[in-house]
């Protein structure tokens, strides 16, 4: 298995996702999720005017330091909620994802309060049918995840395991398949191994972050209540053998969360030096531990 992380890491720091690439290879790491969300907040990169040229130029930039991107992340919002922009930014992303040979792109599901599960399916299918034939075309996956646990009074949406298998045999398309998100499991009671079994093959790519069982936090491993051996070794049970891809957005607490001082701010973001020197851990960490499993592959 091999490791990888998200240009996200670093959309705290820059809007460059060539400069964020440059700081995941730095660390170590040789494989990449690109962050759609980062170009979309910003309208640029794939979003630009020279988009085609962008096209190039990050793949350029990929192959001069020696990085591969093997999966993608779509923006995240409301399909069913007046974004009308949203399927045409996301078959941006898979017409990207078909020029750089990315074979997985996640791509949230839609949801609404009051809609039940089978109402929620249908709309899904709407949603997702434009982007699968485009997906077809240029040869990309299309990947649901399992989100995080909402409260009980909230929408009805996919936060578990057999909800997931259920989608994914729902829209039964043969570019449309499963990410799994350990964090967000993290959140239910379904054992990771179980879970696993019970997604089997469909499970395509996925998200390795940590929290407390009660947020969705995004934590580096062993800093939550995750089970990465029930994780590990489901992932055997299934045969995966693709990426092993962090997904961990807050080693640092946001400025926002922290006491006020408006004396100084000098500290209210910590240093790019700081995220490098977490990064780097970051590597050693997923390194460590698919090597324990005997799965570790450069």
């Amino acid at each position: 298995m091999k490791l990888a992380t998200t240009t996200g890491d670093y959309s705290a720091y820059t809007g460059d996702q060539a400069v964020a690439l440059r700081h995941i290879r730095d660390a170590g790491f040789k494989y990449a999720d690109y962050n759609f969300g980062t170009d979309r907040s910003l309208r640029n990169g794939v979003y630009s005017d020279g988009y085609e040229k962008y096209y190039e130029d990050i793949a350029k930039t990929a192959e001069d330091i020696g990085i591969k991107l093997v999966q993608a992340h779509a923006p995240m919002s409301k399909p069913f909620l007046d974004d009308k922009m949203l399927i045409d930014d996301t078959l941006r992303c898979v017409d990207a994802c078909g020029v750089w040979g990315i074979p997985n792109l996640v791509v949230h599901s839609g949801y609404v309060k009051g809609l039940t599960k089978d109402e929620t399916f249908a709309l899904n299918k709407q949603f997702f049918t434009p982007l699968l034939e485009r997906a077809e075309k240029c040869g990309v996956n299309i990947l649901v995840e399992n989100f995080n646990r909402m409260k009980p009074d909230g929408p009805y949406w996919i936060d578990n395991a057999p909800d997931l298998l259920d989608m994914v045999e729902y829209i039964d398309h043969p570019n449309f398949h499963a990410a799994w998100d350990v964090g967000h499991a993290n959140m239910q009671d379904m054992p990771q191994d179980e879970a696993l079994r019970l997604l089997g093959g469909h499970v395509k790519a996925l998200h390795i972050q940590d929290n407390m069982g009660e947020r969705d936090s995004h934590l580096a491993p062993f800093l939550g209540t995750l089970n990465l051996d029930s994780v590990m070794c489901g992932l055997a049970d299934i045969g995966y053998d693709s990426y092993f891809t962090f997904e961990v957005g807050k080693f640092f607490t946001f400025a926002d969360e922290r006491r006020e001082y408006a004396k100084s701010t000098l500290l209210a973001d910590p240093p790019i030096e700081l995220r490098d020197a977490f990064e780097r851990y970051l590597y050693l960490l997923g390194k460590c531990v698919l090597e324990k499993y005997g799965c570790f592959e450069e």
